[in-house]
């Protein structure tokens, strides 16, 4: 057996994909699913389960399309009443996956009411939990996403879980969905995989006396909310369908649509030249589909606007993995319409002209 990991830095996630005995098993994968799915296929491996931990908040699933593109098993929280075919998972009820491959569901709620942590078992012997947005490297699943009304009463119920996991054998390890630069974690996670004796011994989180207390920690501080994230638990509930193929055209300055907004995807120095007013500026890198669903009305149209070759697949995947299809043009050419711009500092001459800087 062996488990495959998959980072998605700009979001903080990882899905994973376990292989056994040429069966695999998908967990939470992202929208984006040909890269999880070549992965399978270069191993020579026909996907057995697809496992939903939750209804994730920060990004929308790919595991009805990975399900319905390779036949697999899509499996996911009972509790979740998602409106499309799935097998519920209850806790504790093992489902099989032949050749000593057990799945055994573990309702850890918390970080949403349904949540379901998944033990794996080869022949009996548990070697690997994945743990969704529950227990997670050196942190815990935030409870609070889903409104200030039952933030307390599931951070009592995620006490409740991180210690069920923590009951595990200590060499299981420990694969969670949320990790660093997700804002779907209390703290900032630690490692992107770990074990459960290393938990034991190092999650601050694990060490606080009782729920109480426990809420009070993850309570106290807690950070904002991306705009998106209220409209993913909808779309994960309904199913999205697959990602568009259609590549946006090329559109000329002068026929932007009136109702699109603007995205500037160049780099930052080219923006600082000279930029289209109105538009907003968010430059190409990893973590570009979160800061569009945060800054953009969710939902509206886009127009990108790139440098003369730039690739946009990427801002499409990325807008994709929220949810994000209507992407109704690429602007090449400002011709001359550039009217605005900035000036780019560093750190030390930023601070260097703040009021009484000396």
């Amino acid at each position: 057996m062996k488990i495959i990991s998959f980072r998605t830095p700009g979001l903080g996630d990882q899905s994973h994909l376990l292989v056994h005995e040429g069966r695999g098993v998908l967990v939470d994968p992202q929208r984006d699913i040909g890269r999880f799915l070549d992965t399978a296929a270069e191993h020579d491996v026909e996907l057995r389960f697809v496992l939903e931990t939750h209804l994730h908040n920060d990004y929308v699933s790919g595991g009805g399309q990975a399900a319905l593109r390779t036949g697999a098993e899509l499996v996911l929280p009972a509790a979740a009443a998602a409106a499309y075919p799935h097998t519920p998972a209850f806790h504790l009820e093992d489902i099989a996956g032949g050749d000593g491959l057990t799945v055994r569901p573990i309702h850890t709620p918390g970080h949403t009411p349904e949540h379901t942590s998944y033990l794996v078992l080869i022949d009996g012997e548990p070697v690997a939990v994945f743990s969704g947005g529950s227990l997670l490297v050196s942190s815990a699943g935030r409870p609070d996403l889903l409104g200030p009304e039952r933030a307390r009463t599931l951070a009592r119920l995620q006490y409740g879980s991180l210690h069920r996991l923590a009951a595990l054998p200590g060499g299981v390890g420990l694969f969670p969905t949320h990790g660093a630069g997700s804002f779907c974690s209390v703290t900032g996670a630690g490692r992107h995989t770990s074990t459960i004796a290393d938990e034991q011994r190092d999650n601050p989180l694990l060490a606080l006396p009782d729920a109480e207390v426990f809420a009070d920690e993850l309570l106290a501080a807690p950070m904002p909310i991306p705009a998106f994230y209220p409209h993913m638990g909808p779309a994960n509930i309904l199913g999205a369908p697959a990602i568009p193929t259609r590549r946006p055209p090329e559109t000329p300055v002068e026929e932007i649509p009136e109702n699109a907004h603007v995205v500037d995807i160049r780099p930052r120095a080219v923006q600082a030249a000279g930029f289209l007013p109105d538009s907003t500026g968010i430059a190409l890198g990893d973590d570009f589909g979160s800061w569009a669903g945060w800054l953009v009305p969710y939902g509206e149209p886009i127009v990108l606007v790139a440098e003369p070759g730039q690739d946009v697949t990427e801002a499409r995947t990325q807008l994709a993995r929220i949810g994000v299809d209507d992407v109704r043009g690429v602007v090449r050419d400002l011709g001359g319409r550039a009217s605005a711009g900035f000036e780019l500092l560093g750190l030390a001459d930023f601070l260097g002209r703040m009021p009484g800087a000396r």
